[in-house]
C-alpha cells in the first residue's frame, strides 16, 4: 500500500532496442554500450548527488534513523496560542488498519509533509469496555498536525486488562514501525505511549516492560497490577478533580510510587471528571503537546509551557512538576550542526550535566528568602527565612530529580524522613531518598514527595530567623513561594 500516492520507479534489465539483435561488434551494439556506459553513470552522479543532500534519517530508511545532524524539532517556533490551536502546522490523512498483529486494529492519524525526515510515534489505548474510535479519536488528527505519527488501537476485547492492554500498545507499535504502509516515515527510535483509564493502566505496564520508550502519558491511570515503581520512561499522569472512577486519592497513591528520579509530572484538571478526556479539549492538549514536544522530539522550545509553571493554571487544581525537564540528549541539535559538532555534543550528553543555576525562594507572607543559615554547611542545619542578599546560601537549584540543591552537594531535607507537622527542613548531602524530594506547584507551594506536607514558615513568621517547617497545607501565604 503506498498512502502517499507515490510513484516508485523499478529499473528492469533487457535489451530495450528494436529491429532484432545486433552482433557483439556491431555500430549499433557499440553505440548502445556506450550509452549505457553513460546512463548508469549519469544515474550514479544524481544517486550520490541526492544521498549527499538528503538528511541522514532519509538515507537510512532501511534501516533505524541516523541523527548526526539532523534536528528533530518540527514546526515553528510554539506560542501559547499555537499549543490552545486544535490544529498544528501540519496536514493530515489517516488509515484504517484491520485486525491482527497483536490488538485488534484501528486507525493511523499522519502528517502528510515528506520533506520533513521521520516522524516521532505513539499508541493510544483507550478504557476498560470503551473503543477508540469513540472515544480518543479527536486526538488523532489533533495531534498528528502537531508533527505526530499516532495509532488509535482497539482492544482484542474490549474487557481487557491492564496488562493486556499494555501488551497491545506495545504490539501496535511493533507493527507500525515494522510493517505498517508509514513505517518508513516513523523513527523507532522515537516512541511513547498514551492511555485512558484501564488503558492508562496499560501505559503503566508498557513503561514498565520497553523502558526504550521515550515518552508516556496516562491519563485518570487505573492500575490494577502493577504501580509505577520501576517506571523509568518520562511520564506525564493526568486526572481528574472529579473522578469518582479513579479518585484523587487513588491517583496520588498510584503516582506517589513514581521514582524520584524518573522524569514526571502530574496534574490534577480543575473539574474534571473520569469521562472527560474522551471530548475534544485544549486543557489537556496544553498539557500532552509540550509533554510529548520535549520529550519525544527532544524540542526544548515547548518546556516554557511546563515549566516552572503552567500558562494557565486557572483550568489544573494541582500540579507536581520535576523541573526542569531535559530530553535524552539533552535537546535537539541545530539543524545545520556538523557531523563533528553533533558528535562533541553527544559525548558530552553521556557525561554529567551542568546544574542550572540556582535561585531564591521567596516567601509570599514574609518577602524574606529561604535561608541557610550563617552560610552553614553542616548537615542537619535547619533553614530560615533571611533577607534576600544573593549569597549562595540562598541560591537553590531544583533538579530533574525533584531535589532543591544548595552549594551543589547538599539538599533541602525532611529532616529524619519525618511525615508528620512539625517536622525540620534541613540541609543534608544528597542521598536520592524520597524525604529530599520536592514537588514546586502551580498554587506556589512547595510539598514533599514523601509526606505531601507543605514547606511552611513556623507560626506564620515575617521575621528574620523564622525557622521553616513542614506543616499541613492550608492555604497561608507563610505556605507560598516564588523562584526568582
Amino acid at each position: 500500500m503506498n498512502p502517499r500516492g507515490r510513484v516508485r520507479m523499478k529499473w528492469q534489465g533487457g535489451d530495450t532496442t528494436r529491429g532484432g539483435a545486433s552482433s557483439p561488434g556491431s555500430p549499433r551494439r557499440r553505440l548502445s554500450a556506450s550509452l549505457a556506459v553513460l546512463v548508469v553513470a549519469a544515474v550514479t552522479a544524481m544517486v550520490a548527488a541526492l544521498f549527499a543532500v538528503q538528511p541522514a534519517s532519509a538515507q537510512s530508511a532501511a534501516g533505524s534513523p541516523q541523527s548526526v545532524g539532523f534536528s528533530t524539532q518540527r514546526g515553528p517556533d510554539p506560542t501559547i496560542q499555537s499549543i490552545e490551536a486544535s490544529r498544528g502546522p501540519f496536514a493530515t490523512a489517516q488509515l484504517s488498519v484491520a485486525p491482527g498483529n497483536g490488538f485488534n486494529g484501528g486507525v493511523i492519524y499522519y502528517p502528510t509533509d515528506t520533506s520533513q525526515g521521520t516522524w516521532a510515534a505513539f499508541a493510544i489505548v483507550p478504557g476498560y469496555t470503551a473503543l477508540c474510535r469513540n472515544e480518543e479519536a479527536w486526538m488523532g488528527p489533533w495531534l498528528s498536525s502537531f508533527g505526530f505519527v499516532l495509532i488509535c488501537i482497539e482492544t482484542n476485547s474490549t474487557t481487557d486488562y491492564d496488562v493486556a492492554r499494555g501488551q497491545e500498545l506495545l504490539a501496535a507499535l511493533n507493527w507500525l514501525t515494522t510493517a505498517s504502509p508509514v513505517k518508513n516515515e516513523v523513527d523507532p527510535n522515537r516512541l511513547g505511549v498514551i492511555g485512558h483509564s484501564m488503558g492508562g493502566g496499560g501505559v503503566v505496564y508498557a513503561t514498565e516492560h520497553q523502558p526504550s520508550l521515550k515518552a508516556a502519558v496516562a491519563m485518570a491511570p487505573f492500575s490494577p497490577s502493577q504501580n509505577m515503581s520501576t517506571d523509568t520512561v518520562p511520564t506525564l499522569v493526568i486526572g481528574g478533580q472529579n473522578d469518582t472512577v479513579v479518585t484523587p486519592s487513588y491517583l496520588s497513591g498510584l503516582y506517589a510510587t513514581m521514582p524520584g528520579s524518573t522524569q514526571s509530572a502530574f496534574a490534577q484538571i480543575a473539574g474534571a471528571s473520569h469521562t472527560y478526556y474522551t471530548q475534544p479539549n485544549n486543557v489537556e492538549m496544553k498539557l500532552i503537546i509540550p509533554w510529548l514536544k520535549v520529550f519525544l522530539d527532544s524540542d526544548t522550545r515547548y518546556e516554557q509551557f511546563l515549566c516552572p509553571s503552567l500558562p494557565d493554571p486557572s483550568t489544573i487544581s494541582e500540579y507536581q512538576p520535576k523541573c526542569p525537564y531535559v530530553p535524552p540528549g539533552g535537546g535537539s541539535p541545530s539543524p545545520t550542526a556538523t557531523a563533528s559538532s553533533s558528535a562533541s555534543a553527544s559525548a558530552s550528553a553521556s557525561s554529567s550535566p551542568t546544574p542550572p543555576a540556582g535561585t531564591a525562594i521567596v516567601g509570599t507572607g514574609s518577602g524574606r528568602c529561604i535561608d541557610v543559615p550563617n552560610s552553614s554547611q553542616t548537615g542537619g542545619t535547619q533553614v530560615q527565612l533571611y533577607d534576600c542578599n544573593g549569597a549562595a546560601n540562598q541560591q537553590w537549584t531544583y533538579t530533574s530529580a525533584g531535589e532543591l540543591r544548595v552549594y551543589g552537594s547538599d539538599c533541602l531535607d525532611a529532616n529524619a524522613q519525618g511525615t508528620s507537622p512539625g517536622t525540620k527542613a534541613i540541609i543534608w548531602p544528597c542521598n536520592g531518598q524520597t524525604n529530599q524530594h520536592w514537588n514546586i506547584n502551580s498554587n506556589g507551594t512547595i510539598t514533599g514527595v514523601q509526606s505531601g506536607l507543605c514547606l511552611d514558615a513556623t507560626g506564620a513568621g515575617t521575621a528574620n530567623g523564622t525557622l521553616v517547617e513542614l506543616w499541613t497545607c492550608n492555604g497561608g501565604s507563610n505556605q507560598q513561594w516564588t523562584r526568582r
